[in-house]
């Protein structure tokens, strides 16, 4: 028998509602044989050697591949869906490993026109504006390497079941079961072969997924979602697979795909599709031997020359810890094109370890804040690095995002989203040109929260922040808030205890255990929640040594205004008394308990969360946060009660990592406090 891989199509008559000239089952093994059957658009194509990439390492862009005709999916007698089957092979290949960027979809559709539609987290097939419509009429399984918390995604490696939404109905993560029937994690973008099936019964009306890096179908389902898929689908659809990329990217590969309407979809035998091409050998060959050749004669020559010149013009050197980051790697040329050559007019703000230019991306004109380090400091280079493996592999809608970096010679650069709405503080304190409204504070404190909340308890380890503050939350376009500036975080497995640190952080919002132990925790960071939630509600500082003696320390004023039943005068006058009076109270009360000096009483943030959303009621009782009411004697016993702070100045961090406040003039739009 020849050897040969091709494309067929068979036509066949539904047994139980025959439709004449209706195909019913596809049957692709090399796309290119049958490449005038399907319809292609934005980045996919056809590769020589037959497989379909439906997208590239190309950032936000879209790929669609469907087969060119319609087919019947409904009983035009009785109006209930057909039960079909369909089987595909495919690879994801990230372009930084661990971080996907987004994923793909099969999907049955009634239109192959989605113009409308968006990447990254849409997948190419929805928009912000048409998700959950039921006009829609769009049935999708889709493959998702990221976690999108604005949809509910369980985590950054599952499949998933979306009817009209890429919310979806019912996910699970990668994983596959074995010729024994034991369940084994599988990563989705591993760059390996899987293959995928996916059926549904009309009759048990129910959806069944299943995977496997191997050619036999398993006995076992990852995913079993009970369905009538009849009222969702229109007479006649079209299938195929739509595909997306992010401020990340993936290649995404199909290998093979078999479709069948009313039966069971073949298998694809693995060993038989086209593979990807490796690196070419007589490349690789050549490359080695050159690099081997310049390593002699480097070493017997001019070793010592080559250090001294390497030293005195400070070129690159790839460290470990370069090996094994995340994000983006931008070029320095593209960021000194996006800032004008880092022009001083771009500066919007400055900070112990440099400046932040705004910018435009060239290629995609996304506007940018880029945070230039200097090299030659050590502590830059300690935020650099942490900044990078720490909020680079972060994705929540209430965290910065950091959209990647770049080290060139003596310049460290980070460069995250821009916020035009610049720091919260600038709407606090002084006289800010914007007075929010109790309704945005809130939903700022509630922000806030949520982002804490995945930093210590929803992300894969966990992390803690070390300098929550008005000044490190910023505020996007629509004045939601975004906790930033991860120089100071620290990161460990959960259930884990965190070992003995310096302490760092800004006096007013440093828990009082720190300098007993040295050890942050998430109750050090609810302690800084709790000072950051009085300085929402009152639109003070937690610590004013101009104020009134009475009033130096803010948690100390709020519980004795609560003591003596005179809370709401608390609250920013500039407020002008309109504010809910119920989330205040709460808020004020949340306030005091985080603020507690015993770590043991604050809440926990998945607590915090659950009262701000008023699913649970606050304790009833409100314990004095410094142990004993009235024992506090004002600004110089706080400073004097931690034995570092004494030495240094009132608004100094402690430790090696100086963190001041930072003015940086009415004309700035983002300022650096977010990301010193």
């Amino acid at each position: 028998m020849e050897k040969k891989i091709f494309f067929t199509i068979w036509v066949f008559l539904f047994l139980q509602n025959p439709v004449k000239s209706q195909f019913d089952e596809l049957y692709f093994t090399r796309f290119n044989h049958g490449a005038n059957n399907l319809s292609i658009d934005g980045a996919s194509k056809i590769q020589s050697n037959g497989i379909l990439k439906l997208t590239n390492d190309t950032l936000r862009v879209i790929g669609h591949a469907f087969y060119s005709r319609p087919l019947k999916f409904k009983n035009s007698t009785t109006g209930k869906a057909f039960s079909f089957s369909t089987a595909f092979a495919f690879a994801i290949v990230p372009e930084y490993p661990k971080l996907g960027g987004h994923g793909f979809a099969f999907t049955i559709s009634p239109s192959i026109d989605f113009s409308q539609a968006l990447p990254s987290q849409y997948l190419g097939l929805l928009n912000s504006a048409d998700i959950g419509n039921f006009t829609n009429h769009i049935f999708a399984v889709e493959f998702d390497t990221v976690q999108d918390f604005g949809f509910g995604d369980i985590n950054d490696n599952h499949v998933g079941i979306d009817i009209n939404s890429l919310v979806s109905n019912k996910s699970a993560p990668g994983s596959f079961f074995d010729e024994k029937n034991n369940k084994q994690n599988l990563n989705l973008k591993s760059g390996k072969v899987i293959q995928a099936w996916i059926d549904y019964d009309h009759a048990k009306t129910q959806l069944n997924v299943k995977l496997s890096p191997f050619s036999t179908k398993p006995s076992s389902s990852i995913l079993t979602f009970d369905v009538d898929l009849s009222p969702y689908f229109e007479d006649s659809m079209f299938v195929g697979f739509s595909s997306s990329t992010g401020l990340l990217a993936s290649s995404h590969y199909i290998f093979g795909w078999s479709f069948k309407m009313n039966g069971e979809a073949k298998s694809l035998a693995l060993n038989t599709l086209p593979s990807l091409p490796g690196p070419k050998k007589s490349h690789t060959t050549l490359i080695l031997s050159v690099l081997m050749a310049a390593l002699v004669l480097t070493v017997l020559v001019s070793g010592a020359t080559f250090y001294i010149v390497r030293k005195i013009k400070n070129r690159d050197v790839i460290e470990d810890w370069e090996l094994d980051i995340g994000p983006h790697r931008f070029s320095y040329h593209e960021l000194k094109k996006a800032t004008r050559g880092f022009r001083d007019k771009e500066v919007i703000g400055f900070g112990g370890f440099g400046r932040v230019y705004k910018g435009t991306l060239p290629n995609t004109k996304i506007q940018v804040a880029v945070k230039r380090i200097s090299h030659e400091s050590k502590q830059g280079i300690r935020e650099f690095v942490s900044e990078i493996s720490t909020i680079g592999r972060l994705r929540h809608r209430n965290l910065v995002q950091l959209l990647g970096w770049c080290r060139r010679r003596g310049d460290l650069l980070l460069v995250y989203d821009f916020m035009p709405n610049g720091s919260l503080d600038k709407y606090l304190f002084n006289e800010p040109k914007l007075i929010l409204s109790w309704e945005q504070r809130f939903k700022i404190i509630k922000g806030v929260a949520s982002g804490l909340l995945y930093l210590h308890q929803e992300w894969e380890q966990t992390v803690i922040h070390r300098d929550i503050k008005a000044g490190n939350v910023l505020l996007d376009s629509e004045l939601n808030a975004r906790l930033g500036d991860f120089g100071l975080a620290k990161l460990y497995e959960h259930d884990s205890n965190p070992t003995t640190t310096k302490v760092v952080g800004t006096l007013g919002y440093l828990a009082p255990e720190l300098t007993r132990t040295g050890k942050p925790t998430t109750s050090s960071d609810v302690f800084a929640f709790g000072g950051l939630l009085l300085e929402v509600i009152c639109g003070r500082r937690p610590i004013e040594p101009k104020a009134l003696p009475e009033e130096l320390i803010l948690v100390d004023w709020v519980w004795e205004q609560w003591r003596v039943g005179a809370v709401l005068g608390v609250v920013d006058p500039r407020l002008g008394g309109e504010f809910d009076e119920t989330e205040v109270v709460v808020s004020i009360k949340l306030g005091l308990i985080c603020s507690n000096d015993k770590p043991e009483a604050r809440p926990t943030m998945k607590q915090i969360v659950r009262y701000l959303e008023r699913e649970a009621p606050l304790p009833d009782v409100v314990p004095p946060p410094n142990g004993e009411v009235g024992k506090s004697g004002g600004l110089e016993d706080y400073v004097h009660s931690y034995p570092i702070l004494s030495k240094v100045s009132t608004f100094s961090s402690i430790g090696d990592d100086v963190d001041a406040d930072v003015d940086v003039g009415s004309s700035s739009t983002f300022p650096l406090s977010i990301l010193q």
